[in-house]
């Protein structure tokens, strides 16, 4: 098999205007894949409102930008809402399918991880719909991440169950005591 051109991609922080591309992308992995366990793809005022509410939290959503083309998206989002997980986010990232394999995950993951890792949350958690996701699973992985566990069978799409694969790695100085008061976390809802 021939090895594959990395791809040059620019990370910026993803705006309305790229609400379009971001739901194309999600759209097909809502309609062919198990890593999302959507059944129907929003649309693009949908995704648009999710853009909303991740920056109202205050956490970063971000693009690869390829030939002016988004070409993948990231975001970080909340792990669970009770205060004793404000310091824990878990992150979501789709890849356009014609660039999967140049370095466009590693890019935006990456990037990821260091916008969070300055705004101070301690740790990150990746929720992966399927256990034969080895994309992802390997992704997370080369960015540091541990895989946790898996939970079998806890979803039903395309006809069949499928697991979600739990992995987590620890941000910045998550084991070098607690937070200090500059840095309140993730805010509740």
């Amino acid at each position: 098999m021939k090895p594959t051109r990395q791809l040059a991609v620019t990370l910026r922080d993803a705006v309305l205007a790229d609400m379009a591309m971001i739901q194309a992308i999600y759209a097909y992995y809502v309609t062919r894949t198990c890593s999302s366990f959507e059944e129907h793809p929003p649309d693009i005022a949908e995704m648009a409102g999710r853009l909303s509410k991740t920056r109202e939290r205050g956490l970063p959503y971000l693009v690869a930008e390829a030939d002016g083309e988004v070409v993948g998206f990231t975001y970080a989002g909340p792990f669970r809402f009770r205060s004793a997980y404000r310091y824990t986010i878990e992150d979501s990232i789709y890849v356009a399918p014609s660039v999967t394999r140049r370095g466009v995950g590693v890019t935006l993951l990456g990037g990821l991880v260091e916008r969070c890792t300055a705004l101070g949350y301690r740790q990150m958690i990746g929720v992966i719909g399927d256990s034969a996701n080895q994309g992802s699973i390997s992704l997370h992985r080369r960015l540091g991440f541990r895989q946790e566990g898996v939970l079998r069978g806890v979803g039903l799409k395309f006809g069949r169950w499928v697991d979600v694969v739990i992995m987590h790695r620890s941000l910045g100085e998550a084991d070098s005591g607690l937070p200090d008061d500059s840095q309140p976390g993730l805010p509740l809802p």
